[in-house]
């Protein structure tokens, strides 16, 4: 086809409501019954092939319920890594060749298979198998999905036609934005469905071919996206999804000559230890590996003195206790003046997160559901227990927590006199909130003491009625969160509106679902042509 197209103009996907009575909530309750009713096995998918891992099985189960299976899985061996990637490799030659707007059209029909059909699917199965409630679902997948797929082919158009604007006379300049050289490897996290999704499909949609590894907890809805994009037209071998702990993936990835890239959201112990095994194998390479990550968070909230008292609370009830604080932006500490603390603030704050609904989160009146696994009730479980015993803590609010049938922590506030102290260090990804109270006169040293006590720089906000001290704040902690909020939670970033990451050890600041993540996955190449070259070596000087 011979034109320059126009790519359609995204925008943001409606969230529903699933109110009471509404036809999308019967949907959706129909689809979770259905899913909850069907345990399944989930396949990997290599070279097109639906096929179960060679390793040790496992079940997926329902975090609130953890007795209900929802599917089995089993880990990719080495022989499995190796034959996603030999599969991956053997796509590349004819996606790379595909034009752009043929690739475009996969990941826009994917979009608009999401938004339609496949809408209460993936939002049930979201619900079920990481225990979100459908509000959480509902913005997570079907919406961040959706726009991350149409903003991506809107910014990937951008990056294609932004050319050079200069031409000397008789010459014509331009730029090739190609694919990787090898194989891009996607490692995704149990919170987002959306960014398990968005990790493998913006390196393919700029020509990538790619290895996808889900994390276990997430595999339901993961294999589900798979067939999503298969309905799609994704090709055979463009995306692989192997199962399981990763573990004997990344043994043949990390050596693999033709690693041309990792696309991550994890842990920042994980990513570290990435980011040193590459190092390591370097010279293996054909090229160096492009190292995209999002990793972990300690992201704050300050209030300043001049506050609005329930603005303050619902950001920090939101922020902190939405998705059982699994959220990588959720806020997990914050500071409060004493006026504000001091004046009643402490007990209403109290009184409203002990009176959070917990549980199933088929019964959609719940706030929250349950942490993700046994791993987390255990790492949340130990910290509050480590609070109710430090002489410088005080829980104000929940403290409790009980794995009987699910892997439930109730929300929890610690009032905390050392600003020092581990539970403002310490990412526990789970439903714990650390106060700080300072003194008033006291904001400036107290924002220099906060700046700096977390490794992590990812999200922060600050609630404030004074500009000036909203401005002064935003200058001063400049460094310390890639996203930063002014009267808001410091979560719920959306596609097109705040690009998301963060840098220090919360990750690379590639910003998903922007221009600078697709330009990562791109070799960039000047083409000059010199349209009537000169004959002769000559140059006027010489006379």
């Amino acid at each position: 086809m011979d034109a320059v197209t126009q790519v359609p103009t995204p925008v943001n996907e409606p969230v529903h409501g699933y109110a009471p009575g509404s036809p999308e909530r019967a949907r959706l309750e129909a689809k979770l019954k259905e899913l909850a009713e069907n345990p399944v096995d989930l396949p990997m998918t290599i070279g097109g092939e639906k096929r179960m891992g060679g390793g040790e099985s496992f079940q997926v189960v329902q975090p609130h319920n953890h007795k209900a299976v929802l599917g089995t899985l089993r880990n990719a061996t080495r022989e499995d890594a190796q034959d996603a990637i030999d599969a991956a490799l053997a796509a590349a030659p004819a996606w790379r060749a595909m034009s752009f707007d043929d690739r475009a059209a996969i990941i826009l029909r994917a979009a608009e298979l999401l938004s339609g059909p496949w809408r209460e699917t993936i939002a049930a199965s979201t619900m079920l198998g990481q225990s979100k409630t459908a509000q959480q679902a509902e913005i997570d997948s079907p919406c961040e999905l959706v726009d991350f797929w149409r903003f991506n082919v809107h910014y990937a158009r951008q990056i294609l036609a932004e050319q050079p604007p200069a031409n000397s006379p008789g010459v014509w300049n331009r730029m090739d934005h190609r694919p990787l050289e090898g194989f891009v490897y996607a490692i995704t996290p149990f919170n987002f469905s959306a960014i398990a999704a968005n990790l493998p499909t913006a390196p393919a949609l700029m020509g990538n071919v790619v290895v996808w590894k889900p994390s276990p907890t997430q595999t339901h809805a993961a294999v589900l996206l798979m067939q999503l994009l298969e309905e799609a037209g994704l090709p055979k071998g463009v995306i692989n999804l192997v199962t399981g702990d990763g573990i004997a993936v990344s043994e043949v990835a990390l050596e693999h000559r033709d690693l041309a890239g990792i696309h991550f959201t994890g842990s920042t112990k994980t990513f570290q230890y990435l980011w040193k095994t590459v190092g390591n194998n370097i010279e293996k390479y054909r090229a160096y590996p492009r190292l995209v990550g999002e990793t972990g968070g300690k992201d704050f909230v300050v209030a300043h003195p001049s506050a609005d008292r329930a603005v303050l609370k619902t950001a920090l009830t939101r922020g902190a206790f939405e998705y059982q604080g699994q959220k990588c932006s959720a806020t997990s500490r914050a500071y409060i003046p004493a006026s504000i603390w001091n004046s009643g603030f402490k007990e209403e704050f109290a009184a409203e997160v002990d009176g959070l609904t917990m549980g199933d989160v088929t019964d959609l009146s719940n706030f929250i559901g349950a942490v993700i696994d046994e791993r987390s009730f255990a790492k949340n479980k130990a910290a509050i227990d480590r609070a109710a015993e430090d002489a410088t803590c005080t829980i104000v609010a929940g403290g409790s927590y009980d794995d009987s049938v699910g892997y439930f922590v109730r929300p929890t506030v610690i009032e905390c006199t050392d600003p020092d102290n581990e539970v403002f260090r310490t990412e526990y990804f789970g439903p714990i909130l650390a106060v700080h109270v300072y003194e008033d006169d006291k904001y400036d040293e107290m924002l220099t003491q906060m700046e700096s006590v977390s490794d992590y720089a990812l999200t922060g906000s600050v609630i404030s009625n004074d500009r000036a001290a909203a401005a002064y704040t935003m200058e001063k902690l400049r460094y310390a969160a890639g996203n930063f909020y002014i009267n808001d939670k410091s979560t719920g970033a959306v596609v097109g509106q705040q690009p998301f990451g963060g840098g220090r050890a919360s990750g690379t600041d590639d910003k998903a679902g922007a221009p600078q993540n697709l330009m990562r996955w791109t070799l960039t190449r000047a083409i000059k042509e010199t349209l009537v070259p000169p004959t002769e070596y000559g140059y006027p000087h010489m006379g």
